[in-house]
């Protein structure tokens, strides 16, 4: 079973439209949608925004319907020099920007027995070139960082930049990445760049949620035929 995973419904819905048929199974005050697409069995959810609920929705992936990867796809606002609006970014590994318990000694992002840094699946990234490579998308890579926060003021924005060294910011990420690590199950993180991260940020994310769903579905489906 591979399970695809979003934030919202919105960056769901483009894959649910391009699937023949679905079961709608409900569970946990959630909808997980079952399918089979070019012959793999899937699982598709949207987790709601924010770390807990990510990180329930993806240990409900893995243990309930039994997921053997996972697959996020979804919005982030740029951080890195260059990163535009409409560009596709896979993670090289995920961190918590909002987790501090710096008043200890450690450093931002830290808690004990965690790595500040969750790395993503190389052979699952390496898929992620081939499909980029086959439709001539220029595919980023880079840090994506995680907070419970929407960020659009640069002081914050400069901040996580120059802590993390991250390229791209969001709400659900790494704490997706940490149920997967201590589960020992696969994942490929692909965000969409749907907003610089700016005081425009929330007009910016709003008109370019839609758009950037799309891509990402035709661009994850590809994947999964790929597995």
């Amino acid at each position: 079973m591979i399970a695809i995973l979003g934030a919202m419904n919105e960056e769901i819905t483009p894959i649910l439209n391009r699937l023949q048929g679905y079961e709608v199974i409900e569970y946990a005050g959630n909808k997980f949608y079952t399918s089979n697409y070019n012959g793999k069995d899937i699982v598709v959810a949207y987790s709601k925004i924010g770390k807990v609920n990510a990180a329930l929705t993806a240990s409900i992936l893995i243990q309930k319907f039994k997921a053997e990867k996972l697959l996020f796809t979804g919005v982030a606002g740029a951080l890195a020099d260059g990163l535009k609006i409409g560009d596709l970014l896979f993670a090289t590994s995920l961190v918590q920007h909002d987790l501090d318990i710096t008043d200890f000694g450690h450093p931002y992002g830290y808690v004990p027995g965690i790595e500040i840094f969750t790395k993503t699946d190389e052979g699952l990234s390496e898929i992620a070139k081939s499909v980029a490579k086959k439709h001539a998308i220029d595919l980023k890579s880079g840090i994506i960082a995680t907070g419970d926060q929407f960020v659009c003021r640069q002081e914050k924005k400069d901040w996580i930049k120059n802590t993390f060294n991250a390229s791209a910011v969001e709400m659900e990420g790494a704490s997706v990445a940490q149920v997967c690590t201590q589960l020992d199950v696969p994942f490929f993180m692909m965000r969409a760049i749907s907003d610089e991260a700016s005081g425009d940020a929330t007009c910016d994310f709003d008109e370019f949620l839609h758009t950037s769903a799309e891509v990402s579905a035709d661009f994850v489906l590809d994947m999964v035929s790929q597995l």
